[in-house]
């Protein structure tokens, strides 16, 4: 079976990005133990663009929709509102979502190098 690769790209506001990975660093345990989920990856831009990188593999489409669909992807979000909420009243009402836009693209792996031990 091929594995499955998702990537959520977020575009993130100048200034933003250090909201965002510490929003992303505190739903850490949330993906991890889910059926099918084999890796995951937050890219931060470096060059010409403004776009982070969720980057997550499965071991299916079935998996990840799964996931999608279940309580541990709302629970994330549903913590990231919380701290956007949170963030808005400690920093004078400039809190809000980390993200201002999101799209899904995904790919299946069909070649896989990792390196020799």
């Amino acid at each position: 079976m091929t594995s499955v690769v998702k990537f959520n790209v977020l575009t993130v506001p100048e200034g933003g990005g250090a909201t965002l990975e510490e929003r992303f660093a505190k739903r850490a345990g949330l993906v991890e133990d889910q059926e099918g989920f084999e890796e995951f990856q937050l890219l931060r831009p470096v060059e010409g663009t403004d776009k982070y990188l969720v980057y997550t593999r499965w071991r299916s489409e079935e998996d990840f929709r799964r996931w999608v669909e279940g309580r541990s992807f709302a629970k994330g979000h549903a913590q990231a509102a919380a701290d956007a909420e949170k963030d808005g009243r400690a920093h004078g009402g400039h809190g809000g979502p980390a993200a201002t836009g999101s799209e899904i693209w995904g790919f299946e792996v069909v070649q896989h190098v990792t390196a020799r031990d």
